[in-house]
């Protein structure tokens, strides 16, 4: 009986191989590379790119209002263009011209006040060579007479009305009294004996009114400047002009 006995060994087990994890097995013929797992790329959608337009600007009450000021600004002034421009080719205006034709002293005293009493008669030539315009002379004219800086006498022009193509001569009265006169008395003196003449300035401030046909217009004024030399200012003699020269200007 003891001769048919099998004696059991016990089997000690490795622990770590039960642990150890097993490699794949590769197939014949082919690298471990050909068997890592390929991840296909994660899907990106492309979105189209949307340009959003920027907000209008709304204007203000303010800029609308000025671009209307500045429309209806420019629309007169083009308007008031055309029509000076058709006055213009109607009536073809040209200048007035003006003349000092003589000129007379009175009375030229220096008192023993140091002041100057002076009386002139001056002698103006007014020509209008517009044929389709006419001239009212209006109240309020101002002439006068002018050593330097120092006014001799003055005087004004009568209201009258100047038609086409017309020419009328002024005979005008001009007085004035200038106070501490003795730098005036010794600088005319030293003039006329330096240079054999004196120089005078004739200056007029004249409101007008224009008619252009049967239409008057608006009230201005013709400034006019003159220059002239005359060979001494002696009273009771009709004075020598030796040269005269106008200016015209116009102001609103």
């Amino acid at each position: 009986m003891a001769d048919h006995q099998q004696k059991i060994h016990p089997v000690h087990e490795d622990v770590e191989a039960q642990h150890t994890p097993t490699v794949p097995l590769v197939p014949r013929g082919s690298s471990k590379s050909d068997q890592t797992p390929q991840h296909d790329p994660p899907f990106e959608r492309t979105l189209p790119v949307v340009h959003s337009k920027p907000p209008k600007k709304k204007r203000s009450c303010c800029c609308k209002f000025l671009c209307w000021t500045i429309s209806l600004l420019l629309l007169l002034i083009i308007t008031i263009a055309i029509v000076l421009g058709i006055l213009f080719l109607a009536f073809q205006p040209k200048i007035p011209t003006y003349s000092v034709d003589r000129m007379r002293i009175t009375e030229f005293n220096f008192s023993g006040d140091s002041s100057l009493e002076a009386t002139f008669n001056v002698t103006i030539t007014a020509t209008n060579p517009n044929k389709k315009i006419g001239i009212y002379y209006e109240r309020g004219s101002h002439i006068s007479v002018w050593y330097t800086d120092s006014k001799l006498c003055e005087g004004s022009i009568p209201k009258f009305y100047q038609g086409h193509q017309n020419t009328t001569v002024l005979n005008l009265p001009l007085t004035g009294q200038t106070q501490n006169a003795t730098a005036l008395a010794t600088s005319l003196q030293q003039q006329q004996q330096q240079t054999g003449n004196v120089p005078l300035d004739l200056k007029v401030d004249q409101p007008v009114r224009v008619k252009l046909g049967k239409l008057k217009l608006m009230k201005v004024k013709f400034a006019v400047t003159c220059r002239l030399v005359v060979d001494s200012l002696a009273t009771d003699n009709s004075i020598s002009i030796q040269n005269s020269s106008c200016k015209f200007r116009l102001r609103l």
